[in-house]
């Protein structure tokens, strides 16, 4: 699924099937064309976890004129073990938002991914959080650490920037597949065929998108504010009960 990170929500844009013997980078690049056909101007970037950190596949985003972040895991081993030496070397930026810390290191110019063809940028995120027990009220402190690899330079996005963008490649499991399968069944098969399947989801896509809209360009924000989105989707669904009932009614 393609999924469009905005500000306080997603749009999602478009999904394509994954077929027999392919793996899920394969089914993407024919989802990345077809997006580059459909919203050539909708993105800049294209952000994925680590199984998109190909050259194949950064290649083909470079060719659109796009750029891509993707986070870097022991696959890309010469890279990651080049970046952690210069890292020891190079004190990090910190940023800090809350009871977030991140220390970050931000490096360019990597030439270790030979298979890429132009050099890499490779930022880390060191991020301690403390959080408080509910239970016992103590404190406890989380630490984790976050690599990406990106064709993105420093002038066009700044490290802060950067490491709020590649974390912002959850939203799409948080806002969309998650939400899509707790509150709107997309996880339910209502016909067993391929094109039928398909069409259930983009349906439920599309009325996913109808009421972010809604919710996002409709309402003011000290009422969003003031209730729930299960909140308003009651709403809505007593709205059209009520509607349906008055209509049979003699």
């Amino acid at each position: 699924m393609a999924v469009l990170l905005c500000r306080d929500f997603v749009l999602l844009l478009d999904l394509e099937m994954q077929r027999p013997g392919e793996d899920e980078v394969a089914a993407a690049s024919r989802l990345f064309e077809r997006l580059c056909r459909d919203y050539p101007r909708a993105f800049d970037m294209v952000v994925a976890d680590g199984l998109y950190a190909r050259a194949p596949f950064f290649k083909m985003v470079a060719a659109h004129g796009k750029e891509a972040i993707a986070v870097l895991k022991d696959d890309r081993r010469d890279l990651l073990q080049d970046a952690f030496a210069l890292f020891k070397q190079e004190e990090p930026v910190v940023f800090q938002k809350g009871c977030l810390t991140r220390r970050c290191w931000d490096i360019a110019g990597f030439t270790s991914w030979v298979q890429l063809g132009k050099e890499a940028r490779v930022v880390r995120s060191l991020e301690t959080k403390t959080v408080r027990r509910q239970m016992t009220g103590r404190e406890e402190r989380r630490e984790s650490d976050w690599v990406w690899a990106t064709t993105v330079t420093k002038a066009q996005v700044s490290t802060e920037t950067f490491v709020v963008t590649g974390h912002k490649r959850w939203d799409i499991e948080n806002k969309a597949f998650n939400e899509l399968v707790n509150f709107w069944h997309a996880d339910h098969v209502y016909k067993h065929s391929p094109a039928a399947i398909e069409a259930c989801w983009l349906l439920t896509m599309l009325a996913y998108n109808l009421f972010e809209a809604f919710i996002n360009l409709n309402l003011k924000p000290i009422l969003r504010a003031a209730h729930t989105k299960e909140h308003f989707a009651r709403m809505i669904a007593g709205e059209i009960y009520g509607q349906s009932c008055t209509a049979r009614s003699p």
